[in-house]
C-alpha cells in the first residue's frame, strides 16, 4: 500500500515518501543507533554499567552541577530509576552530589575527575564513529541529518536540546 505523508506546510517543497521508504529509514535508524552505542556498551560492560549510567554521565558533563531534578527531565526517567544509577556512580566514585548554596534540598550534581575520564572514553568512541560517518555522508548530508533529528524531537524536547546547545557556544 502506498501512503503518502501529508504535505509540509507552507512554501517548502513537496516531499511525497512512501510506506517503504518510511521503513527504510526507521530500519536505518534502528541500525545506526544500534552502531552508535556499540562501542560505549563494550566500555559500560566491562564496569557492569549500562546506557542509563553513560546517558547520566552525558549530561552531568554537558552541564556540570546540574540538579537531579533538571537530570530528571532531560533523561525522561522516573526517580527511582535515576536514583539507583545516580546512587552506583556516586557510592563508586564518579559523581559527587553537593548540596545546594541557595537551597539546601538541592543536589547538584558533578563528575570527578574519574568520571570525567570516563565520560571522554565513551565520548571519544562515538565521536570518532560520528566524525568518519560525517566525513563520508559530507557537510550537505550532515545539515539535513541534524534538521531530521531535530524535527523528530517534540517541542519539550527541542527546547532542552537548543538550550543545551546555546550554552556551549
Amino acid at each position: 500500500m502506498d501512503r503518502r505523508a501529508p504535505a509540509p506546510q507552507g512554501g517548502e517543497a513537496l516531499l511525497f515518501l512512501t510506506d517503504e521508504q518510511l521503513r527504510q529509514g526507521i530500519e536505518a535508524m534502528f541500525f545506526a543507533y544500534r552502531g552508535f552505542t556499540a562501542d560505549p556498551d563494550r566500555i559500560l560492560a566491562d564496569l557492569a554499567y549500562g546506557r542509563a549510567h553513560h546517558r547520566a554521565i552525558h549530561f552531568i558533563n554537558r552541564a556540570p552541577g546540574t540538579t537531579v531534578n533538571n537530570l530528571l527531565n532531560l533523561l525522561g526517567v522516573t526517580k527511582q530509576s535515576l536514583n539507583r544509577v545516580l546512587r552506583t556512580l556516586i557510592g563508586d566514585g564518579l559523581v559527587e552530589s553537593r548540596v545546594g548554596r541557595l537551597d539546601k534540598r538541592e543536589r547538584h550534581l558533578h563528575l570527578t575527575e574519574t568520571g570525567r575520564a570516563l565520560e571522554q572514553q565513551l565520548s571519544d568512541a562515538q565521536r570518532a564513529r560520528m566524525r568518519a560517518a560525517y566525513r563520508e555522508a559530507g557537510p550537505e548530508a550532515v545539515a539535513g541529518f541534524r534538521k531530521v533529528l531535530e524535527a523528530m524531537m517534540d517541542s519539550e524536547m527541542q527546547g532542552a536540546y537548543t538550550r543545551l546547545r546555546d550554552s556551549s557556544a
